[in-house]
């Protein structure tokens, strides 16, 4: 019985090995075949997210992100913006409204300052040439589903008719509650897609993060095929860790990028990974990038 426990062992052992190898051969010798040097087929416009390289200056952040074919630097603020004209880049994800994750739309007590900030932040946006806006949904700290969804309701609704007259769209991130960002509130894909419906406006939309999203719910491609219309704008990052998004981690971003533009996805992907060596970060962004670009 323990030689016949042992055999089962090994050929399990051997049958998952074998399995491993062959899921990750694809990725791995589609990657080693990669021409890093190509230009970007255009399916995508690709962006990075500036506080991971917060080492460089954004002169010098700019200069590598148009070597590599990047149309865009998200996170940035008006004080930034002309920074990023001068090499014909895009702001597709700004920020400078919010109070942080934690002190978010979900909580009245906030609203009074948020609406201030986003009143003065809309037209400045618009004025720059961009759309996209990021806002938060806060901590739930005790608060149930519903009156999470009532409150960030009466707070953005106030916000929605200006962003409407300046086409700007508030962009609520979706991040997980279960190991970064504790008690987030906006950490499924459903629940900033109900409060899509309630406020019904093209002016609000989501922002999917797929590190975050995987940590919290997985079915990436499904959840993308069933909300894409409530997406605006996609954030990238290896699962554990929030690494490098090739095949030291679990998800095989090439599919899912062929799931995001057969949606018929227009706007932007910004990789928000944090290199695994920090010496040689752009090298990273650009064969992430690569990677995405299908």
């Amino acid at each position: 019985m323990a030689d016949r426990r042992t055999a089962i062992k090994t050929i399990l052992a051997g049958t998952a090995a074998v399995s491993a190898a062959g899921m990750l051969a694809p990725f791995t010798a589609e990657a080693s075949t990669m021409d890093l040097d190509a230009p970007l087929k255009g399916n995508i416009n690709h962006s990075a997210c500036r506080w991971v390289y917060n080492d460089l200056t954004l002169d010098q952040l700019c200069v590598e992100a148009k070597k590599i074919g990047l149309k865009g630097i998200d996170l940035l603020g008006p004080k930034e913006w002309p920074t990023i004209k001068k090499y014909g880049l895009d702001s597709p994800m700004c920020n400078g409204a919010e109070l942080g994750l934690y002190d978010g739309f979900n909580d009245k007590k906030f609203h009074e300052q948020l609406i201030k900030n986003y009143t003065e932040m809309i037209p400045l946006v618009a004025a720059a040439g961009y759309t996209n806006l990021i806002c938060f949904s806060g901590a739930r700290r005790g608060k149930s589903d519903e009156e999470g969804w009532n409150n960030c309701v009466e707070g953005l609704k106030q916000l929605l008719p200006l962003a409407e007259k300046h086409k700007v769209v508030l962009v609520m991130e979706l991040l997980n509650s279960k190991l970064d960002h504790k008690d987030y509130q906006c950490d499924r894909t459903w629940w900033g897609a109900e409060l899509c419906k309630r406020l019904g406006s093209e002016n609000f939309k989501l922002l999917y993060d797929i590190y975050h999203m995987q940590i919290d719910e997985g079915d990436i491609i499904t959840n993308i095929n069933q909300y894409h219309q409530y997406i605006a704008h996609y954030h990238t990052g290896g699962v554990p860790g929030r690494h490098d998004i090739d095949d030291t981690q679990e998800l095989y971003y090439p599919a899912i990028m062929r799931a995001i533009v057969a949606t018929g996805f227009k706007g932007f992907v910004a990789q928000e990974f944090t290199p695994k060596d920090p010496k040689n970060k752009i090298a990273a962004l650009r064969k992430c990038v690569h990677i995405c670009d299908v």
